[in-house]
């Protein structure tokens, strides 16, 4: 049995809802689908369980561009993170057209038929969906698979070792000393909770990342509600984090030693004039060249003063009965290990997908406005900023596929490809030194130097390509003849 609709989204989270409620709202003549591996929507937000777990954006950007985020925190724990997604797609009614438990498996479009053929994977066995225009939904990294090294004698070590993408309610650690290995976002979010019960948690960093304090509320957001309609306070606060953001993030880069020693000065002052902070919290990169940490209300500097919580800078000599023995020689006790290192970037949730008869493979292809892919028909995927809040791309990025899908109606084609006219120099799709983004760079989609091949990580800018600007340029709408049917 096959089902068709005009439009299949892939994942039913952030980029997913957001992509059925610009569906409705700027294309409501087009059917769509939305299929959802798992048993509920959140993507992100539902699969990640560990504690303390919280957005690492403000959610006046984190949240959707047509619903205001009205809750008092500007950054705010997963569970309400979950909870604003699960209105938002009832309210919109996006909810009514999501099939979850569908795992999708592949996807292979034919030019014959001006098709895509999306086969997906369900409890009662495979079911098939055919749609003109294929928008993946699905993040950037294995939700079935985090990163860890292989560490030796992990086998020996009598306690728990967990990865926090699999972190689950009976993970004991009241009373114990844990030691988290890693030092970005997920490891400075799970110190400082775990340090509310734990005996004593200790952060392993092999090398330290750029950590920013700031307040969990925002003062001005929460003076304008009390002043201004929702909307209005909401679309205010969010253009102002926006600008700041991109002001911020200008500065760093054009004066990055200016901006290291701001956010370095910001941390000693948290921690004290004795505390060793040229070692356990001055990388030896620039700020921006990896993302990031944002703790709010400075939660884990308050952990280490209070001395619930310690940094140790180092390498892993190899794991023993009893914990973790470092390469100076130095052993820490731990009765659980969290293993804080990382995800594994995966596009397109791995799935193969060939365009007549031919596998794709993104490496092999230019990203076109960040969102599509050179020579791939009736395809798109929403993949958010490295440099700021993943929805404010992929609002931009749903909303320009309406546009495209309008466009097409109006001039009565049924293929929209991106073609690549002229030679451009091709640069990396990330421009990023972390290493889940090194450790798949041979994977990863080329960017060119100009536009529209250039991915802007400035949402300015992507303002006026996406939703203002044209979209002819070396974009190609054509009407395939359509393949003979022979009659039996």
């Amino acid at each position: 049995m096959t089902e068709h609709f005009d439009v299949v989204v892939v994942g039913a989270g952030i980029s997913g809802i957001g992509a059925g409620y610009h569906l409705q709202a700027n294309s409501p003549d087009r059917s769509y689908v939305i299929l959802e591996g798992r048993e509920r929507l959140g993507g992100t937000w539902d699969l990640f369980r560990y504690p303390g777990i919280r957005s690492d954006s403000d959610m006046y950007t984190l949240g959707f561009s047509f619903r205001p985020w009205t809750g008092a925190k500007a950054i705010a724990d997963g569970p309400a993170i979950l909870r604003y997604l699960d209105e938002t797609a009832r309210e919109h009614g996006v909810d009514r057209h999501i099939r979850y438990r569908h795992r999708v498996k592949s996807a292979a479009w034919s030019s014959e038929d001006a098709l895509w053929t999306v086969l997906a994977e369900r409890e009662e066995g495979e079911v098939t969906f055919t749609c003109s225009f294929l928008f993946m939904a699905t993040g950037y990294y294995n939700y079935a698979r985090g990163y860890t090294p292989d560490f030796p004698g992990a086998e020996d070590f009598k306690g728990q070792i967990v990865h926090p993408q699999f972190w689950t309610d009976d993970v004991d650690y009241a009373g114990k000393h844990v030691v988290v290995i890693g030092s970005g976002a997920t490891a400075v979010t799970l110190v400082p909770e775990l340090a509310r019960q734990a005996a004593h948690v200790t952060m392993l960093q092999r090398s330290p990342t750029y950590i920013v304090a700031r307040p969990s509320e925002d003062k001005i957001a929460n003076w304008l509600r009390s002043k201004l309609p929702a909307k209005t306070a909401y679309g205010l606060t969010r253009w102002k984090n926006v600008l700041l953001q991109q002001y911020f993030y200008r500065i760093a880069r054009k004066r990055p030693e200016k901006a290291k020693q701001a956010i370095i000065d910001m941390v000693r002052d948290e921690l004290g004039p004795d505390y060793d902070v040229g070692t356990h919290f001055t990388p030896s990169y620039n700020p921006w060249d990896q993302r990031l940490c944002l703790v709010p209300d400075a939660d884990l500097f308050a952990s280490i003063r209070e001395g619930k919580a310690s940094v140790v800078t180092d390498t892993i000599d190899r794991f023993t009965q009893s914990g973790i023995r470092l390469a100076s020689g130095r052993e820490l006790e731990a009765d659980l290990i969290v293993t804080a290192t990382g995800l594994e970037i995966q596009l397109l949730s791995g799935m193969p997908v060939t365009v007549d008869g031919k596998l794709f493979e993104p490496v092999k292809h230019m990203t076109y406005k960040g969102m599509m892919f050179s020579d791939v028909p009736n395809f798109a995927i929403s993949f958010g900023y490295t440099n700021a809040s993943w929805t404010l791309k992929a609002d931009l990025t749903a909303n320009y596929m309406t546009r495209l899908l309008n466009a097409m109606r109006k001039r009565g084609v049924r293929q929209v490809t991106p073609r690549l006219k002229e030679p451009v120099e091709e640069m990396p799709f990330l421009d990023f030194t972390s290493g889940y983004v090194q450790r798949a760079a041979a994977h990863l989609p080329r960017q060119g130097t100009r536009k529209p091949w250039r991915v802007h990580q400035n949402y300015t800018l992507d303002v006026m390509a996406l939703k203002f600007g044209g979209i002819d340029q070396e974009m190609e709408f054509s009407n395939p003849a359509p393949r003979e049917r022979r009659v039996a």
